[in-house]
């Protein structure tokens, strides 16, 4: 455990950012759920529409580094083929 006053803050914080980065990446992989549950149902409207709404969301974790920039476009991308093929 951390024995000094700053050691015990910087715990602290990485706990705090710790919990806070789960968030961010459980809401994200929920919105990528989403998408692919339209795509399993047949509902191509409702695949794009979900994807457009999961989209920023996928780029903005990128930002604040939740998930790696070539995770995400390779996420991106397969979700767009899989939409795509739907036709």
């Amino acid at each position: 455990m951390a024995n000094s006053a700053g050691s015990r803050k910087r715990a602290r914080q990485a706990e705090k950012r710790r919990k806070h980065n789960a968030s961010l990446r459980s809401m994200v992989r929920t919105y990528f759920k989403k998408v692919l549950k339209a795509i399993s149902s047949g509902d191509k409207a409702a695949a794009q529409e979900a994807f457009k709404t999961a989209q920023p969301l996928l780029d903005s974790a990128v930002n604040k580094g939740i998930f790696s920039k070539n995770k995400v476009a390779r996420t991106k991308s397969r979700l767009n083929a899989k939409i795509k093929a739907m036709a």
